[in-house]
């Protein structure tokens, strides 16, 4: 299976400055292939492809010096990204979605470069990186080490609030750890950030309101402060700050739903979860809660770290999870001021959001602390009780 390692690496100030400088050149690169496809639409009605962007690379690189500095291939990923974005364009044209035709991108927000490993990155002794147009070895922090038997095909080395870091997508065999026939329901929600139906309550941590004051603090200092001239760096500054501090914040969100991601894989086998659509949570007038709670990272997370573990994860319809007894199978009406389940026809009494994981058990294996069945799939692939 593909995986994906990051690491985070520390070139010196002369390697920073050939970095930036590297994705400059990467920017101007994407935006005159954008620009060459429109005028060549515009002027003849042809629709250029990668093969014919591409095979004008070499010209191009000798006519622009600059771009001779850096790895070729790294260049053709350049290209190819812009041949995905126009793909995805046409994509959401076909589906009558909203189109957004692909925009030119400013250098300050292109932040990231396509490597082959082993040709325009490689691994020197010491485990550093070498990197063509880079000057010297780049340091890297080996908080971990590769998967036992993993290759590695390709290399992004990405720039996020002024740090980098380089991610090796590798290809690592399947870690196969079934331990037993050990079932859950996971029920995403606010209060708590997810219910399982054996009864445990992980508590949201809200990080979005814990992170509030100190950001309001960093967003009023770049609105006081003037637009970049030649004589003031002062907004730039403010704006790091403030990128900084919203990237802590996101790490800290993203390590603790990698650390419950990790516990819930390696204490069940079989993990039942809701087929939400957080596009349209993210919409509601709870969408800033849906956000700060990451209910589709956790998911993804678990997905990835289930299938590594050659664990099950099944999907099921969420609709009326919250309205049904995981006892009897009766509905029961609730509000959302509702935090308690109570069944008029079998007298169950139990955490709404717990009963909800429950339900949820029950319609992707067909049983749960509180009752035996059977569980049906519906033809969209959905789990139903």
């Amino acid at each position: 299976m593909l995986l994906s390692y990051k690491y985070r690496i520390h070139p010196n100030r002369r390697q920073r400055e050939a970095l930036d400088e590297m994705l400059h050149w990467f920017c101007q690169l994407y935006n005159a292939g954008l620009q060459q496809r429109i005028e060549a639409y515009r002027r003849q009605g042809v629709s250029l492809t990668y093969k014919a962007q591409a095979d004008e690379l070499k010209l191009l690189r000798t006519e622009v010096p600059e771009l001779g500095n850096y790895s070729f291939s790294a260049e053709q990923q350049v290209l190819r990204r812009l041949t995905k974005t126009f793909n995805a364009f046409f994509g959401r044209v076909k589906r009558g979605a909203k189109a957004g035709f692909p925009r030119f991108k400013a250098s300050a927000r292109f932040h990231a470069a396509d490597f082959r490993f082993g040709d325009g990155l490689k691994m020197k002794p010491g485990r550093r990186l070498s990197i063509v147009g880079i000057p010297g070895l780049v340091k890297v922090k080996w908080h971990r080490d590769w998967p036992p038997g993993a290759a590695c095909g390709a290399a992004v080395i990405t720039r996020q609030a002024g740090k980098w870091s380089v991610v090796f997508q590798l290809d690592a065999p399947v870690e196969h750890s079934v331990t037993g026939p050990v079932t859950v329901g996971l029920d995403a929600g606010l209060s708590a950030l997810v219910a399982l139906s054996d009864g445990a309550l992980v508590e949201r941590p809200n990080w979005t309101k814990k992170a509030a004051k100190g950001l309001r603090k960093r967003q009023r200092a770049v609105s006081r402060s003037r637009k970049p001239n030649l004589r003031s760096k002062r907004r730039k500054k403010a704006t790091a700050r403030l990128a900084a501090y919203s990237r802590k914040t996101a790490n800290r969100r993203a390590d603790h739903l990698h650390k419950l991601a990790a516990d819930i894989v390696a204490r069940y086998d079989r993990i039942a979860v809701e087929d939400l659509t957080i596009q349209g949570l993210a919409r509601s007038m709870l969408a800033k809660d849906v956000l700060d709670a990451a209910w589709g990272l956790l998911m993804a997370l678990i997905a990835d770290k289930a299938e590594r573990a050659g664990k099950l994860v099944v999907a099921v319809d969420p609709r009326g999870t919250s309205q049904e007894c995981p006892c009897c199978g009766a509905k029961v009406e609730k509000t959302l001021a509702d935090r308690v389940h109570r069944c008029p026809d079998c007298g169950l009494v139990e955490n709404r959001d717990v009963a909800a994981a429950s339900v949820i058990e029950f319609r992707a294996f067909g049983h749960n602390k509180f009752r035996p069945g059977s569980g049906l799939r519906t033809p969209s692939g959905r789990v139903a009780a």
